[in-house]
């Protein structure tokens, strides 16, 4: 079936981790050359405060962090890049971190039953996407604008810093309970973040084939139906994204189900974040299946 997704058929080779969920939801829905679609020529002004430049990493709460980052190894063809826990001095969480070719995924866990951060977020959510973090310069300059436009700014700007140099953060808030993390690493020459250790690559992946997996294209929001342009606006007023695609039901539809999505991306297009909503149909459309169970007003991430 997979000649038969809208997404897949073309970026099959770039598009990482996609969430099986995300796959059976495509294939309800007929080739991307029998879709029509809306693309967008006019970007609006340049943003000159601040710059998106790639995703950086993506981050998931797990109930075990050391065993999906295996899973990834023995599955899809990544490899061990970095650890961050108690041997580090991480006393509260284990964090393990894989990558292939420019694609890096983080996977966290808790050490402590009674924790409440990434505990209640696998409890209510599942192993899934927390947090997405972008790559930019002029973080200042990004942070001070959404912050002008009203957005929740989760953690303001800090410094991590070892011998490698150091990396600035920010965190903010977009929807539901996932978060963007800003980073700037202009003046860090180390293999990931401050305070991680290296890890050597896993013998088993080495005799694998290769995932053949490049960089993370997009990264979907999905929302609950009737929340999808306020998201979308969302992204244009606090990052400065604009709109560039978008299907409505009309044109992506079957006998049974249909959807709408708004693609958002940054100027130079290197971050793109469609952003879906069901629509009517006779029956429901398997994201919001997805998003009723995770109880969270129909907004996750998936890859």
């Amino acid at each position: 079936m997979v000649n038969n997704l809208p997404f897949l058929s073309t970026h099959q080779h770039i598009k990482a981790g996609l969430d099986i969920r995300q796959f059976h939801f495509h294939t309800d829905f007929p080739c991307s050359s029998c879709v029509s679609m809306t693309s967008y020529s006019d970007k609006g002004p340049k943003p000159t405060n601040g710059k998106f430049l790639y995703f950086d990493h993506v981050t998931f709460y797990v109930g075990n962090a050391k065993q999906a980052a295996s899973y990834y190894v023995t599955r899809l063809g990544f490899q061990p890049l970095a650890y961050k826990g108690l041997e580090t001095g991480s006393r509260k969480y284990a964090h393990h971190v894989v990558h292939q070719n420019r694609i890096i995924f983080q996977f966290v866990s808790p050490y402590e039953s009674d924790d409440k951060e990434v505990n209640q977020h696998v409890s209510k959510h599942g192993d899934g996407v927390k947090d997405v973090a972008f790559a930019v310069e002029n973080l200042d300059a990004i942070v001070a604008h959404a912050r002008k436009q009203g957005a929740k700014i989760v953690k303001d700007i800090w410094e991590e810093s070892d011998d490698n140099g150091k990396v600035r953060f920010a965190k903010i808030q977009t929807y539901g309970d996932t978060t963007h993390t800003l980073v700037d690493r202009s003046a860090y020459k180390g293999l990931f973040l401050p305070c991680y250790m290296t890890l050597p690559n896993d013998e088993l992946g080495k005799k694998l084939p290769p995932g053949k997996l490049d960089f993370v294209d997009h990264v979907v929001g999905n929302q609950p139906d009737h929340h999808m342009e306020s998201v979308a606006k969302w992204y244009e007023s606090i990052l400065q994204f604009h709109r560039f695609w978008s299907v409505d039901d009309s044109q992506l539809h079957t006998e049974y189900s249909a959807l709408r999505s708004i693609v958002m991306a940054n100027w130079e297009e290197t971050v793109k974040m469609p952003i879906n909503e069901p629509a009517a149909g006779r029956k429901r459309v398997r994201f919001k299946n997805m998003s009723t169970t995770t109880e969270v007003l129909g907004s996750n991430t998936s890859l």
